[in-house]
């Protein structure tokens, strides 16, 4: 069985977390292309969501949404572009933390504020966007599963700084 250094772990997680932040921001270009997919392979229609569980109408009623404001105001997709950006940009600041844990371990501990920080914005602007309940709690579920790793990385940069 291989051994991992704590330096080794700690840039595991941080990989795994870059990546899931990538591949999480990625998602968000085609979101349209992914709604029609889902509701496709899911058989989810206007006639199927009757008598499919409430997450189906929610799902349909998005990707119809989303379908209606691209065909008719493409601009405001734009705004999807940047939450992608952003998730890319904020995958880039853990190059720090990779290449110096225990200089860097701020952006970790600023990661873990963030993945905190979730929980009021779902809870206040889902409400007000009228988003369902359930979503709320999906949407939270990113910050909660989120500082996992992240309290795990800080657990071993503790154990590198005392290394030393």
């Amino acid at each position: 069985m291989i051994k991992l250094t704590n330096l080794q772990k700690v840039r595991a997680i941080i990989v795994f977390f870059m990546v899931a932040l990538v591949v999480s921001g990625a998602t968000a270009f085609p979101v349209e292309s992914e709604l029609k997919l889902l509701c496709s392979v899911l058989n989810i229609n206007a006639e199927t969501i009757k008598d499919s569980p409430a997450i189906f109408g929610f799902v349909y009623s998005m990707k119809e949404s989303i379908t209606e404001v691209n065909l008719h105001t493409p601009q405001l997709a734009y705004g999807y572009d940047w939450l992608a950006f952003a998730h890319l940009v904020i995958a880039l600041m853990f190059i720090g933390p990779f290449r110096d844990p225990v200089r860097n371990k701020w952006v970790i501990q600023w990661g873990m504020i963030a993945c905190v920080a979730i929980l009021p914005l779902a809870f206040i602007c889902g409400p007000i966007r009228e988003m369902p309940l359930y979503w709320t709690f999906i949407d939270c579920s990113f910050g909660v599963f989120g500082i996992i790793p992240l309290i795990l990385c800080m657990k071993y940069i503790k154990l590198l700084e005392k290394e030393g």
